[in-house]
């Protein structure tokens, strides 16, 4: 065999295997669902918090992480640091944070404010 053949006979098998590998792409790509553009609406006269309202999808939040969020699975999203038998936070959101949890500027993360927002809802009338 000549070597002009071997360059043809490679040639033709790369093109056949490419005509088989963008049939499987453009099937792929065919067999998405195409998304219909959303019509803006005009929540506010703020342009560019309207712009960002309409870019939000209502249902992007709902599956985050690709599964549905409900209520059942609020501690998740939460990750409320636990509590010593006194009510006093063990600072893991400081040390998730990277934050040494005995540094005194570190004390508003270990802070138990619900006390604080009992009373201004009660001020507010809620």
């Amino acid at each position: 065999m000549k070597m002009s053949q071997l360059k043809m006979a490679i040639r033709e098998v790369v093109r056949e295997e490419i005509r088989l590998g963008l049939k499987e792409v453009i099937g792929e790509v065919k067999k998405q669902p195409v998304q219909k553009p959303k019509q803006k609406q005009n929540y506010t006269k703020n342009a560019v918090l309207n712009e960002v309202l309409n870019d939000t999808s209502a249902e992007d939040w709902e599956t985050m992480g690709g599964t549905t969020y409900t209520s059942e699975r609020m501690n998740e999203l939460i990750d409320k640091p636990s509590s010593d038998d006194n009510g006093n936070s063990n600072g893991s959101l400081a040390a998730e944070m990277g934050v040494n949890p005995n540094d005194p500027a570190a004390a508003f993360l270990k802070k138990d404010y619900r006390e604080l927002m009992n009373a201004v809802d009660k001020k507010q009338g809620k």
